[in-house]
């Protein structure tokens, strides 16, 4: 039954990951870092703290009580995970959400399925698995064939999009894709899909204050300390989140001048604000129920795993809504769609191989 359970919050989240940026496509008139930075304000410094609030209300409490180095570690790799987040928005707006969630979430799940085993071996801790366990394993040997498979499909699908620059005009291109530009696009994929990763790295490294949470006599109702844990953590690990894409969409904004974005009449103030803070909303959803899933699932790289193959097929989903793919010839349709089917089996690989390490 947690399984179950596990699965349905999953699915519930990824869902939200790969919707959340459709409200920004209904955004008229504003530069990209305007919109970005009001959904993000929502996604990071407002949503969190109040979802935390209502499920664990002396939350602030814990934080002030947990050891300084954890919050600082916490911190910075929300720091990283910012930069991943920053640009991933980036390659959504070059590659459109079909294209772009595939690179970037396969990269995303091959590298924090590998990265932390690889730490480990390094620096050993008791109860954590290490890449030398892995190879040893048969568990662990999956996952590395599923990493391999993940950038096999990766490598497909960015033929894929070769393939569709070639086949389209530029007039067609932008008919499906406003920015679509190939290259700039999966540059900044890669690095969204490495640096995203260190999202579930920053919730490993706040387990010691999500057991505190867990031991909270106020909880929601009696019996949600495991489900609403993690909570408690996001809203330290989002505080990095916020800090680097303020700083870069306010250089932006800066060089752009788009701040005047906000005071520009000719445009739809009203209905960007909400669009954005709705963008940004759904966007924080994806892990409210990413920590309740993982709550019930009890294996924190399976349940990223889960969460990366939901989020590409909902993207992908939302690509054939918005005819990205519209124009282009079959063979080109049946290259993206076997090399998203390759990374969601890559996906499943990875996720299997955890479960009996």
């Amino acid at each position: 039954m947690n399984a179950l359970l596990g699965i349905l919050f999953h699915s519930i989240g990824g869902f939200a990951s790969g919707s959340f940026y459709m409200p920004f496509n209904k955004v008229k008139g504003w530069a990209w870092e305007s919109f970005w930075i009001v959904g993000g304000l929502f996604s990071w410094l407002i949503v969190p703290p109040l979802a935390a609030w209502l499920t664990i209300p002396h939350f602030t409490e814990i934080i002030a009580s947990a050891s300084t180095q954890i919050l600082y570690i916490v911190f910075i790799l929300g720091l990283l995970w910012g930069i991943g987040g920053l640009t991933y928005g980036l390659g959504v707006r070059y590659l459109g959400m079909s294209l772009g969630n595939s690179v970037t979430l396969g990269f995303c799940a091959a590298f924090g399925s590998t990265v932390p085993a690889i730490y480990y071996s390094f620096f050993p801790s008791i109860g954590k698995v290490s890449f030398t366990d892995m190879l040893a394993n048969h568990g662990g040997q999956l996952v590395l064939l599923g990493v391999l498979v993940c950038i096999i499909g990766i490598a497909i699908s960015g033929k894929a999009g070769i393939m569709k620059e070639k086949e389209l005009t530029k007039e067609q291109q932008k008919a499906s894709v406003a920015e679509f530009s190939m290259v700039k696009g999966l540059i900044i994929a890669v690095i969204s899909g490495i640096l995203s990763a260190f999202f579930n790295f920053g919730l490993e490294a706040g387990k010691p204050i999500a057991e505190v949470a867990m031991k909270s006599p106020d909880m929601l109702f009696e019996g949600s300390s495991r489900l609403f844990q993690n909570n408690v953590t996001y809203v330290v690990l989002l505080w990095g989140g916020l800090t680097t894409n303020f700083i870069w969409t306010t250089i932006l904004s800066l060089k752009n001048k788009s701040y005047r974005n906000f005071t520009d009449k000719k445009t739809p103030i009203s209905k960007n604000l909400i669009f954005s803070a709705m963008a940004g909303t759904i966007w924080f959803l994806q892990f409210f129920f990413y920590g309740m899933g993982e709550s019930k699932l009890g294996n924190g790289a399976s349940s990223w795993i889960l969460h990366m193959s939901t989020i590409i097929l909902t993207a992908n989903m939302w690509g054939i809504v918005r005819k990205e793919w519209t124009g282009v010839s079959p063979k080109t349709k049946w290259t993206i769609t076997t090399g998203i089917a390759v990374i969601i089996f890559s996906v499943f690989l990875v996720g299997i191989g955890n479960s009996i390490m």
